[in-house]
């Protein structure tokens, strides 16, 4: 059986194989399931007063302190939330995936040099330090990804650290030293598919620490700015309304933790199905 079909059969995963496929479709399909531009102000989109209105049968979520539909707002951030998640999480894996391989197999000087300067990155608290990075440079789209990258990767350099060396002192590489098999065979034919699980694993598991890390950054107004949509600082731009609007924030926070707990369990059930030592374990 396929590893999609182990999947599909674990109801969690199963779950959150539902979550992620309507969120990324919903995603690309932005530009027809949504009525109005996620930035554009309908003259109906306030009440006389000048409130946001509840949701209703216009609005399906209701509308924000502009007037703006937070239906758009929410769909459109989806797009943000993905592009930032893939993309950050992307970087961070292939970078934190060459330094620990590199380190756990050349060893030596170029290993301790290496890990060295991992352990200085995560002297650092991520949140702080992806705070620093964001308000040194102009944050957008692709800058914030990159900022989450740079404090992402030290925790994956540590585990394919930790692999990398375990590996490199198996029976079956000694062996292929002994035969005169050179590094870089070494490393590409025995040891790198040995780590393609974990890789696959921590890319799964990681787009949700990214998805939060990202909202969070929104959220205290060094992530993605307005007018760009991002479920992080639609939470920020209407947080006084949490009394009098709760769709406001409950909306956006609802979408942020459901995408970052279905990410959760399809890297769970994928760690387990990749990993038979801990198949029955929960």
């Amino acid at each position: 059986m396929t590893i999609l079909g182990k999947l599909i059969r674990r109801k969690l995963s199963l779950f959150g194989l539902l979550v992620i496929s309507v969120t990324v479709l919903a995603a690309l399909s932005a530009d027809w399931i949504t009525r109005y531009a996620p930035d554009y102000q309908p003259f109906e989109g306030l009440t006389l007063e000048g409130a946001p209105l509840p949701p209703n049968g216009q609005f399906w979520l209701g509308t924000d302190t502009l007037g703006r539909d937070l239906f758009s707002r929410l769909v459109y951030g989806a797009q943000t939330s993905l592009i930032i998640g893939v993309v950050a999480n992307g970087v961070s894996l292939l970078i934190g995936s060459l330094v620990g391989i590199v380190a756990g197999f050349m060893r030596g000087a170029v290993g301790a040099i290496l890990m060295r300067f991992t352990d200085l990155m995560m002297a650092f608290p991520a949140l702080l330090l992806a705070i620093v990075l964001s308000a040194i440079f102009k944050p957008n789209l692709w800058i914030v990804a990159m900022v989450i990258a740079m404090v992402n990767w030290v925790q994956v350099a540590r585990i394919m650290y930790s692999e990398t060396v375990s590996l490199a002192e198996r029976d079956f590489i000694e062996a292929e030293r002994s035969i005169g098999a050179s590094r870089i065979r070494i490393l590409l034919r025995h040891i790198a598919p040995h780590l393609l699980s974990s890789i696959v694993v921590f890319g799964t598991l990681g787009i949700s620490t990214t998805v939060l890390l990202e909202a969070t950054l929104s959220y205290l107004g060094v992530g993605v700015q307005p007018p760009t949509p991002s479920w992080g600082n639609i939470v920020f731009e209407n947080q006084s309304y949490f009394e009098s609007a709760p769709w406001l924030v409950f909306f956006p926070g609802f979408a942020i933790v459901t995408l970052a707990l279905a990410f959760n369990l399809v890297g769970d059930a994928l760690r387990e199905i990749l990993d038979p030592t801990l198949k029955g374990r929960h």
